[in-house]
């Protein structure tokens, strides 16, 4: 008689013994599209694959980057990436308006990093001075979002905004200028390029409450495979705790790696400004873990995003997230 035990501990065949290493369960291969270029305010990520945070939830990560002719949202929505790395939440719930099937499962922003600056000594030293500017560099894709909301918050006019290619020059050239710029950044270009620190109004602080990069997946992942919804976002949560309070070296080689156009010191300003204004760790993370998200905090952006004239008061905008994989308290012991 022949038994043959497949179990990864034991064979018998024929009376003999054979024993063996426990079989090692295969890595799930997981795709994670990124919304821009590697950088530092990627790093949880970057953080997860380097030391091992992934492997160890059982996950294979190819983190794949965004950038200026990248279509990874897109990609993601028609199945050809698992995750997505997403901006604020306009998005998320424009996707609902359109009935595209994506939902938002986690935000490591608690805080998104858009800033307006300004020049010191000019007038222009607090937010409510900025109305006196004629002068607000502005994308198109910030004259019709956050702007939208300092018009129906603040009073702010279109005639004052006028266009912003990108560059530093125009904001350096004219000091009553206000630029849009992200505070990971564009602060320090202004320090290299003119010698001076520019005031520097964090939107987030003065109620512009959207969460931001955000972990995107569509829904019938969710509905089919929480299991792997879960893995990923806490795995992910975990590298964002080792990147901000632990040795980030390894990540930031990978980011290099990825984007060899970021330096140390690009990336370690990113990293002290992310902990400077609590993009990361703040508010009900600092309570339930990086990642959180609350409904509260969901409908008052949406509220005000409908005040702006940017969504209709009848979307269902529950649609667009869930709080099943966050909140957990996951990482938390790991800033101490």
């Amino acid at each position: 008689m022949r038994k043959a035990w497949a179990a990864g501990l034991v064979m018998v065949v024929s009376g003999w013994s054979i024993g063996f290493a426990a079989a090692q369960p295969a890595l799930r291969e997981v795709t994670f599209g990124t919304n821009w270029l590697a950088q530092g305010e990627h790093g949880g990520y970057y953080q997860a694959l380097a030391d091992g945070t992934y492997q160890k939830y059982g996950l294979k990560v190819t983190i794949v980057p965004g950038g200026p002719r990248a279509s990874n949202r897109m990609l993601m929505s028609v199945g050809k990436l698992d995750f997505y790395m997403g901006g604020n939440l306009i998005q998320a719930f424009s996707a609902v308006e359109k009935n595209i099937p994506t939902v938002v499962v986690a935000a490591h922003f608690q805080k998104e990093p858009q800033i307006l600056m300004s020049h010191p000594g000019q007038g222009l030293d607090r937010f409510e001075d900025l109305k006196g500017s004629n002068d607000i560099l502005l994308s198109k894709d910030g004259s019709a979002t956050f702007f939208q909301w300092m018009k129906a918050e603040f009073g702010f006019k279109d005639e004052q905004v006028k266009p912003y290619g990108f560059s530093p020059a125009p904001f350096l050239a004219n000091p009553k200028a206000v630029q849009q710029g992200y505070a990971t950044s564009d602060p320090l270009v202004i320090e290299k390029a003119a010698g001076f620190k520019p005031n520097v109004f964090l939107l987030a602080d003065h109620g512009f409450s959207t969460y931001s990069t955000t972990v995107e997946t569509r829904r019938d992942v969710v509905e089919r495979d929480a299991d792997l919804v879960q893995r990923f976002v806490d795995a992910s949560t975990i590298g964002w705790y080792n990147y901000l309070y632990g040795d980030n070296r390894l990540a930031n080689a990978l980011i290099k790696r990825d984007n060899p156009e970021m330096t140390d010191e690009i990336i370690a300003y990113a990293v002290a400004k992310m902990k400077e204004h609590g993009i990361v760790d703040s508010g009900d993370a600092q309570r339930h873990g990086i990642g959180a998200m609350s409904d509260a905090r969901m409908k008052d952006f949406f509220d005000k995003m409908v005040k702006a004239g940017l969504l209709k008061p009848d979307l269902d905008y529950t649609k667009a997230y869930t709080l099943r994989f966050v909140n957990k308290g996951v990482g938390l012991e790991l800033k101490k």
